[in-house]
């Protein structure tokens, strides 16, 4: 873990939430009831540090029953592979969601952390100035 970050990975708010440019990161929100949708996610991670370059922060925030998507041993969630070895890539599940779709924490891909209300730290965030995309 670097940037600040708590327990799951994810960066604390304030100042710490920079990146290290010292510039606000950039938020993916995949929202939807179609688990596939992470991989569409974590291509558009890539290709977002790709350009952005490796000092922008990423958040991959996924939420509806997309969570689906994150369990462990799904087709989806081994698409998250390639993001393993990028500490600045975070892949965040909503809590609210999870229970909505019946997903525990344990069975979650490793790595992958959590949020009590993706609504919450979205807004949060780009209170923050971080940059917002939908998928």
């Amino acid at each position: 873990m670097s940037r600040g970050e708590d327990s799951t990975g994810v960066a604390t708010e304030g100042e710490d939430s920079m990146t290290a440019n010292g510039s606000a990161g950039l938020l993916l929100h995949v929202f939807g009831g179609d688990p596939a949708a992470v991989a569409a996610g974590a291509r558009v991670a890539q290709n977002a540090r790709r350009d952005l370059g490796p000092v922008t922060a990423v958040e991959l925030v996924v939420q509806g029953g997309a969570v689906r998507g994150l369990i462990a041993d799904s087709e989806p969630a081994a698409s998250l592979a390639p993001l393993d070895d990028d500490a600045g890539i975070a892949v965040l599940a909503c809590e609210n969601s999870m229970r909505s779709a019946d997903v525990e924490a344990a069975a979650l891909r490793a790595g992958v952390g959590t949020v009590p209300a993706a609504v919450g730290h979205l807004a949060r965030r780009q209170w923050e100035g971080w940059a917002y995309v939908r998928l």
